[in-house]
């Protein structure tokens, strides 16, 4: 037997091994951890040096061109995010399939969504700065749509228990005891002075609504209440300033909801607002409360109320505070006013309320707080009777104004 012929030792290299994407992205998952610390380090870098100057010799931010010193080559232009490339540069079997892995991961991203564009949006209430006047809102034309809501109108057709001052009726429900001549007094404290604002208009339960004909409504935060000031007695108001507005007098309107969330301590919160308007605003003589009624009967069925002489009018009810040492003052207001709108209408005017409170009326001898029409009352009607009472109003304060 040949002697068996001695081969050289040869030592073949393996070829590499076939490397499969689903394998590389398994192993990517293994060294992710192991790059973590890494990344956090060269974020902590990238933090550095995005405070000092953004410019650098090749016009790239400063940020970039410290992360791309601290990861070398690895900072990707393929797509790949730092962190991916990271991992890959931990093995040169890794890198070696550094593209196929960019092409994988491009074809498993979704295309990207629109980014939200941080528009400024209108809010439900407006942006008010409780210590700046507001314009008044321009009057436009009423449509008077039937809400089907029946209606009733308040007529005082025997006076026995009221009060009656000059053609008005007061009803007492307080403890203070009223004299009808001292009342019936021309005149009364509050007064118009000069330019500067007179008159705050503001809502302690600004959410009262309406009840609005179909296709009309609103988002309800209540059995008739609503944030949406275009809808509410916030509206109301705005009506009111733009009549006397139009009348020369100077008015600051403040439309907070303070009732809304939360209808509880909505006194507390409105008297903390009329103390500010006071103290950047002393020339303010005259504070409306505006809020509206509500009438149901025992079925809790809402009534609208409406005046006889214009069944689009809504009634119109002054609440009186006695617990406070001014309220005689106020209440001689009321009755002038009262006095004013039945002239020209004479049941849009029910009875003045006067009762064992104070409203926060305290604050002003020139107080009110006015209900303008109820809950199943339509906000144009509403709007009408605003009208009407703000004209009385504002004749009954030019005519005692002060030269």
């Amino acid at each position: 037997m040949a002697a068996a012929t001695k081969l050289p030792h040869l030592v073949i290299n393996p070829p590499l091994p076939r490397i499969y994407l689903s394998e590389v992205m398994h192993m990517v998952k293994r060294w992710l951890r192991r790059g973590t610390a890494l990344v956090l380090a060269a974020v902590t870098l990238v933090t550095v040096a995005a405070a000092a100057d953004d410019s650098t010799p090749d016009g790239g931010s400063a940020a970039k061109w410290l992360l791309r010193w601290t990861l070398g080559s690895w900072l990707p232009s393929d797509g790949l995010s730092p962190a991916t490339a990271l991992v890959l540069g931990q093995s040169p079997l890794l890198l070696s399939a550094r593209s196929d892995v960019a092409d994988f991961t491009a074809g498993q991203q979704d295309t990207p969504e629109e980014p939200e564009t941080d528009q400024a949006q209108e809010p439900d209430t407006p942006a008010v700065n409780p210590q700046t006047p507001l314009p008044a809102s321009p009057r436009t034309a009423l449509a008077f749509q039937d809400n089907g809501v029946p209606s009733q109108t308040v007529k005082i057709t025997n006076t026995a228990g009221y009060t009656v001052v000059r053609g008005v009726c007061i009803k007492n429900g307080s403890n203070k005891t009223l004299d009808a001549d001292t009342l019936a007094a021309e005149g009364f404290a509050a007064q118009l002075t000069g330019d500067a604002p007179q008159v705050l208009i503001l809502h302690t339960h600004g959410s009262e609504a309406y009840t609005m004909p179909e296709g009309q409504g609103y988002v309800s935060t209540g059995t008739c209440r609503t944030s949406d000031t275009t809808k509410n007695v916030v509206r109301v108001g705005d009506e009111i300033a733009s009549v006397l507005s139009d009348y020369g007098i100077s008015v600051l309107h403040d439309r907070t909801l303070y009732d809304d969330p939360l209808y509880e301590g909505a006194y507390g919160r409105s008297v903390e607002g009329i103390e500010g308007y006071l103290e950047k605003y002393p020339s303010l003589t005259f504070i409306l409360d505006i809020h509206r009624d509500a009438v149901e009967d025992a079925q809790h069925r809402q009534y609208k109320l409406i005046s006889l002489e214009d069944p689009n009018a809504a009634q119109l009810s002054f609440i009186m505070g006695s617990n406070h040492d001014g309220w005689q003052e106020n209440l001689k207001l009321a009755v002038a006013v009262a006095e004013a709108v039945k002239a020209d209408y004479p049941t849009v005017m029910r009875p003045i309320t006067l009762r064992n409170s104070n409203y926060n009326q305290h604050k002003s001898l020139g107080s009110m707080l006015v209900e303008v029409g109820a809950a199943g009352n339509s906000l144009d009607e509403a709007l009408n009777s605003a009208r009407i009472f703000a004209d009385g109003f504002a004749r009954v304060l030019l005519a005692t104004k002060a030269e």
